[in-house]
């Protein structure tokens, strides 16, 4: 069973305004506010995966070890996930033979 089949319950408050806005969206398409919210929210986070500012604070947090290699492969796919955890082995990598070579030195 997929993520995306799984549902979670969640609740939370919002401004009465926009849950107005998104119960009048749901009428005009027929359809309920959940399913208004969680497109607005699938939206949303996609337009984020693909913002540079986003990616980068996505990145500090994977590597200050604040989120999982998996919940990073969520946010930003597979491809790009693998390419932050290589740069991320690489820079510890690098940090250890810089620290390596200081203590050597000293």
């Amino acid at each position: 069973m997929s993520s995306e089949s799984k549902k979670k319950r969640v609740q939370f408050r919002a401004p009465r305004g926009l849950v107005n806005r998104a119960d009048a969206l749901a009428a005009v398409f027929e359809t309920d506010r959940t399913d208004i919210l969680i497109s607005a929210l699938r939206d949303y986070l996609r337009d984020a995966a693909h913002s540079d500012e986003v990616k980068q604070e996505i990145a500090e947090a994977f590597y200050d070890d604040d989120i999982s290699f998996e919940e990073l492969k969520d946010l930003v796919g597979h491809e790009e996930a693998a390419n932050f955890r290589l740069l991320k082995e690489q820079l510890a990598d690098e940090f250890v033979d810089e620290v390596a070579e200081e203590l050597a030195d000293s």
